[in-house]
């Protein structure tokens, strides 16, 4: 069977509800539109649903200028980006950048959400943060991501993962859908975890570099509908996927230079361009 890509999704609020799309163009840090909007609290450190599960609920809009936010339990509200006139420093994980702060009536709005006071910044500016130097190359950027500019995850891992939930102590969570693994791009036709050996691949026109498996944390056992918390698929994962420690699904990808107007589409093969000849899990 070919390999194609089923799904994409971009994300334009960290933390929060993703857009599925049919088709995106490709920025160096990652699909257009993507997680260039983030919460803050007021020290200027990022604020996730891992700590407030609610944002998971919150569904923003890309418009025009801006950005529209949708619930829960509140009247929308619509954000103008901000033209970064005014920038303050903000931290997400071991990265320090500026950013430019969205305005108190956002501030206020996901203040409401969170129960504590946060502010909503953009990223103006996204050539300003670069991935992990371990993991890549001088000129690479990332925008609000957490770590890289987008992530692959592929039907059959989920649907192995989905088989061992079914059978083991947490059956009662499953199965999961894709979405509590927040990918960019969703790919069909592989064995399961065959992602984990592959180091370059082409997605449609542009050329990608898998850099480094997808360590998971408690941000998937939140259900994106809910906002229930669980044990799965973390539980399943530690007995199953467990290498340094750490909890793996999914891999993340660089752009590999794409020209300026690049898209990749539901529907484009995929190309494996380079593997590693033995996998033991993921790049790590």
């Amino acid at each position: 069977m070919a390999l194609t890509v089923t799904d994409l999704y971009r994300y334009p609020v960290k933390s929060c509800r993703g857009e599925q799309r049919v088709a995106a163009p490709v920025e160096p840090w990652g699909l257009a539109g993507d997680r260039r909007w983030m919460i803050v609290d007021v020290y200027g450190d990022v604020v996730t649903a891992r700590e407030h599960p609610r944002l998971v609920l919150v569904t923003p809009f890309l418009t025009g200028g801006g950005i529209r936010l949708a619930g829960p339990g509140g009247p929308d509200l619509t954000v103008s980006a901000p033209g970064g006139d005014e920038l303050i420093p903000v931290t997400v994980w071991q990265s320090r950048l500026l950013a430019a702060p969205a305005g108190a009536a956002a501030d206020a709005w996901f203040s409401a959400v969170t129960g504590e006071p946060v502010r909503l910044v953009y990223l103006d500016d996204p050539t300003r943060r670069r991935p992990n130097p371990d993991y890549s190359r001088d000129d690479d950027r990332v925008s609000f991501a957490d770590g890289y500019p987008l992530l692959l995850t592929t039907d059959s891992s989920l649907a192995e993962l989905n088989e061992a939930i079914a059978a083991g102590p947490g059956a009662a969570e499953g199965p999961l859908p894709m979405r509590r693994f927040r990918p960019s791009v969703v790919v069909a036709g592989t064995d399961p975890w065959a992602e984990d050996g592959w180091r370059r691949l082409r997605i449609g026109e542009v050329t990608f570099r898998a850099v480094k498996g997808c360590d998971r944390c408690v941000l998937t056992t939140i259900d994106p509908d809910t906002a229930a918390t669980g044990h799965e698929p973390i539980a399943t994962l530690a007995r199953n996927r467990r290498w340094d420690g750490k909890v793996w699904f999914g891999m993340n990808l660089i752009p590999d230079a794409p020209r300026p107007g690049s898209s990749i589409r539901v529907g484009d093969p995929v190309q494996v361009l380079e593997q590693a000849d033995r996998a033991d899990g993921p790049p790590r």
